[in-house]
């Protein structure tokens, strides 16, 4: 998730473990250790792309690594801290948790995290929330302000704990809704396919920026990907309105042996988009949603991770473009509007607009 949430709980984490040795102390390296694994991020600036799409949340967020850290770091901690009492084993408790904690919320993004790295296979995700709530991330702060305010004699008696783990248990409760969510929409989306009498290979759900209760779903089919939207406050009888893109496979098996294509369509988990450009080839990732623009002739979509792969290129043969924001405003209004159940609001001829370059190809609906 964001730096702000993670260093947040890692921040709840020390108050929880330390913060009646260590009182306000206890924040601050809750909130270091917390942010901590994202240190993986310098490598944006020195490895190729294909590289550090591998390397970002890989072995730092791996369970082989938190295991060693822990080991490792325990005993140091104690020392450091002798003269407030705490032990090797209770800083090997904070060390495991201020860690594990942030590779937990990761995991709940669609992301993907390397838990099991070294080790070969997918990352794991759950799709549950986005990578930036507000309302997860709120309380989080607020225990963090209140332990700000406590007093060095009040730590000691449990009142910065207290108010901590009340605040982290508001935020769990809010991970257990967006599970049910999930489980919610899961079942609505796929009461739809079987009315239709549509197979499918797999699907996922995942949350739209800023919170639980609007979905997107992707339906991965022979050729096609379906996309839809869901609100939990829909129908069970009303439909989903999809829309088919197609994948482009036959456009991507012209580069099938580049690392820089393997890599992404690795990383995109098989989401992946394929269509050819001037410089070779376009490939979108479907998972993190696209960014809508409206106008008289229906919505635009704009993939938001875009790469475009170069076969000549000298040194990074694989470009990242950031998605085209614009009109956010517009967006948040629309999924207000179709969160209470207006369809058309959201949902109006769409076509596929690829950032930086010509492509655009109106797609074909499933209503």
């Amino acid at each position: 998730m964001d730096s702000l949430t993670q260093a947040a709980l890692g921040a709840v984490t020390g108050e929880l473990v330390l913060g009646r040795q260590l009182g306000r102390r206890a924040i601050a390296w809750g909130a270091l250790f917390g942010t901590l694994p994202d240190l993986d991020v310098i490598f944006t600036w020195l490895l190729p792309t294909a590289w550090d799409l591998r390397m970002h949340r890989g072995f730092s967020h791996s369970l082989l690594l938190i295991a060693l850290l822990t080991w490792l770091l325990a005993k140091p901690l104690a020392k450091r801290w002798k003269k407030d009492k705490v032990t090797p084993q209770r800083a090997a408790m904070f060390v495991f948790l201020a860690w594990s904690t942030h590779v937990l919320i990761d995991v709940f993004t669609v992301y993907g995290t390397g838990v099991f790295d070294p080790f070969p296979g997918p990352r794991l995700s759950f799709d549950n929330l986005f990578i930036i709530d507000p309302v997860f991330t709120l309380p989080l702060l607020v225990a963090v302000v209140i332990g700000l305010f406590v007093k060095p004699k009040d730590w000691k008696k449990g009142k910065g704990v207290r108010s901590a783990a009340w605040c982290l248990g508001i935020s769990s409760c809010y991970v257990l809704l967006s599970f049910w969510a999930k489980h919610s929409v899961s079942k609505a989306v796929e009461a739809d396919l079987v009315r239709r009498g549509i197979s499918w290979e797999r699907r996922m759900e995942a949350p739209t920026p800023f919170n639980i209760l609007f979905w997107r779903v992707l339906v991965d089919r022979p050729g096609e990907i379906w996309i839809g939207y869901r609100s939990v406050f829909d129908k069970p009888e009303l439909p989903v309105r999809w829309t088919v893109v197609a994948k482009g496979e036959e456009i991507a098996a012209k580069h099938a042996e580049a690392s820089e294509v393997k890599t992404v369509q690795w990383f995109s988990k098989g989401w992946w988009i394929a269509r050819e450009s001037a410089d070779g080839l376009w490939l979108a990732d479907l998972r993190f949603g696209e960014v809508r623009n409206w106008d008289d002739r229906g919505v635009a979509l704009r993939p938001s991770f875009v790469w475009t792969y170069d076969p000549a290129g000298k040194k990074d043969r694989l470009r990242q473009h950031g998605p085209q924001a614009r009109g956010a405003g517009e967006t948040m209004r629309r999924m207000g509007r179709r969160i209470s159940g207006e369809t058309h609001a959201w949902e109006a001829n769409p076509r596929l607009i690829g950032a930086f370059l010509a492509l655009q190809e109106y797609l074909p609906e499933q209503r």
